[in-house]
């Protein structure tokens, strides 16, 4: 499968970060890929109110995502906000596939931690989401849910082969090497390929300077056996990723730490 990894820096207008998701779907299409991978917060970047730009995953900016993906013929994973219970928002992931039809997955774990709390404002979700690309079923995880390697187990055991991470990751001492430990780690707890999917650091020195997770770069294609395939730098950058699912067959095989796990009571 080739795959495109979009790294970008969203605003805080939804309308000009819909522009950037077609600009960079049309050019992960001419390379052939078949998935494109925005980060979360696509949207709208973190900092700023959330409740005001959050719409229904068929509201104008998710169809604007699924028109994008079946103008181009390629399936989309992008980071919106969805309205939830008593105030709050969704951190969504939205998956458009090429005929523009949409499915959605709301971040389980929230962060708590570092500083920030985004269970203030954001309602965490409940289900585990796959969805497939021609035979083969891709995960979906976003961004603190790095840190939870029982979701990326039970998404295996759901038959994905590669599991996406779109991610806002905070900056910090350590948070980098973090980064890389964790997607490694899951690409090995899983037996899967794992695409963590960044934001690039911000321009604007001020809202890199912020406590909201605001984006450190580095995009990771992991492999199954913990290896790392592509690392992205700082700055925005669309790269194109073919993925050779024999590896996952041969990790699976010879680490066989799916197979050989038994119940912990």
């Amino acid at each position: 499968m080739r795959i495109a990894l979009a790294q970008i820096t969203s605003g805080t207008e939804p309308s000009a970060n819909l522009a950037l998701v077609a600009e960079q779907s049309a050019a992960a299409a001419d390379a052939g890929a078949e998935l494109v991978i925005f980060p979360e917060a696509t949207m709208c970047r973190f900092g700023v109110p959330l409740g005001p730009v959050a719409e229904p995953l068929d509201g104008p900016w998710g169809r604007g995502v699924g028109d994008v993906a079946r103008d181009h013929g390629i399936t989309v994973v992008a980071g919106m906000f969805t309205p939830g219970d008593e105030g709050r928002v969704r951190n969504t992931l939205v998956i458009a596939d090429p005929d523009g039809d949409l499915i959605g997955y709301e971040k389980i774990h929230l962060y708590d931690a570092f500083g920030f709390k985004e269970s203030r404002t954001v309602q965490a979700g409940d289900d585990v989401v796959t969805f497939d690309i021609d035979e083969t079923a891709v995960g979906v995880a976003t961004c603190y849910d790095i840190r939870f390697p029982a979701l990326f187990t039970a998404l295996a055991d759901r038959g994905a082969q590669l599991i996406v991470v779109p991610a806002s990751w905070g900056a910090g001492d350590g948070k980098l090497e973090q980064w890389r430990t964790l997607a490694a780690a899951r690409a090995l707890d899983s037996g899967c390929f794992v695409v963590a999917l960044g934001q690039a650091v911000p321009d604007d020195p001020d809202v890199a300077g912020s406590s909201a997770p605001t984006g450190i770069g580095h995009s990771l294609v992991v492999g199954p056996f913990g290896n790392v395939h592509t690392e992205l730098g700082d700055d925005p950058e669309l790269a194109v990723i073919d993925l050779d699912f024999t590896e996952v067959d041969r990790a699976r095989a010879s680490i066989a730490v799916l197979a050989n796990r038994r119940p912990i009571e």
